[in-house]
């Protein structure tokens, strides 16, 4: 089955959205889901700032596969996947319905590798620390599309731009990870500080939202020639590959915004973008 077939023998579900805008959200701390601070006010100002999607597709940092695999069951768990938290966190349920229908089409949809449909995984907090701000009554069916960390970066790319038939077809897709993440070298006792990053952080996030600004995504793809400042600000790429995912949706109608601009801890910035 294509998305077109699923979209039209599924009219009475698909929302009058139309074309979505696309979004790299970089998420931080888990604590970030309970509390009320510059990052989640702007998720929930934005979501009140285009049509209510016909559901919502995850690009998580927080789950890495060997192959690609869509959640695919009714209702989704929420997993707590963290340590050392209060217990307020661990107490969060986001009740979101999975589609599997939705699955169904984008395993069909997809022919660059074979999609899996997962029964097992859930939401994890990659996805529901932002979107319950975003959607805080749980009312929009949310799925999590996993990244295949056995492949390099230009692979996520590509697959990424398979997923266009969704974004045209009222599904928001937020890859959520962070620009710059090196959780080994967190300056713990600066995260009072408001917007402290190392030179290195700082250096890598301008030529990243430079080369998102003027839609220069080979160098997004080919991070790595950014030399010492990609090596220290992405150590790994699995927060990383979220934003590949996000940028490949991007097309020429679209003018990115960046959001969010700020750095924490020394070694991570919360610099997002939406296209739209």
């Amino acid at each position: 089955m294509t998305l077109d077939s699923f979209y039209q023998w599924q009219s009475g579900w698909r929302s009058e959205a139309g074309r979505m805008p696309v979004f790299f959200i970089g998420h931080g701390s888990p604590m970030n889901a309970i509390e009320d601070n510059v990052f989640s006010a702007e998720w929930r100002r934005l979501a009140h700032t285009m049509p209510r999607p016909s559901a919502v597709l995850v690009i998580s940092a927080h789950w890495l596969t060997r192959g690609s695999f869509v959640t695919a069951m009714d209702a989704p768990p929420t997993i707590h996947d963290f340590r050392g938290f209060p217990k307020a966190l661990f107490d969060v349920q986001y009740p979101a319905a999975g589609e599997p229908a939705l699955a169904n089409a984008l395993a069909t949809g997809v022919t660059m590798t074979e999609v899996g449909l997962d029964h097992e995984w859930g939401l994890d907090h990659g996805t529901w620390s932002v979107v319950r701000h975003m959607y805080p009554d749980a009312d929009i069916p949310v799925l999590q599309f996993s990244i295949d960390y056995s492949k390099p970066a230009d692979y996520h790319y590509q697959l990424a731009t398979e997923l266009q038939q969704l974004r045209q077809k009222g599904v928001l897709i937020i890859g959520s990870g962070n620009m710059v993440h090196n959780l080994r070298m967190v300056a713990w006792d600066k995260l009072a500080e408001p917007e402290y990053g190392y030179d290195w952080a700082l250096e890598l996030n301008e030529r990243l939202k430079n080369a998102i600004v003027t839609g220069d995504h080979r160098a997004l793809v080919q991070y790595e020639k950014f030399g010492q400042a990609a090596a220290l600000a992405i150590p790994t790429p699995d927060h990383y590959y979220p934003l590949l995912y996000a940028a490949a949706l991007a097309d020429g109608k679209d003018t990115p915004e960046i959001f969010n601009d700020r750095a924490v801890g020394g070694s991570l910035t919360m610099t997002s973008v939406k296209w739209s």
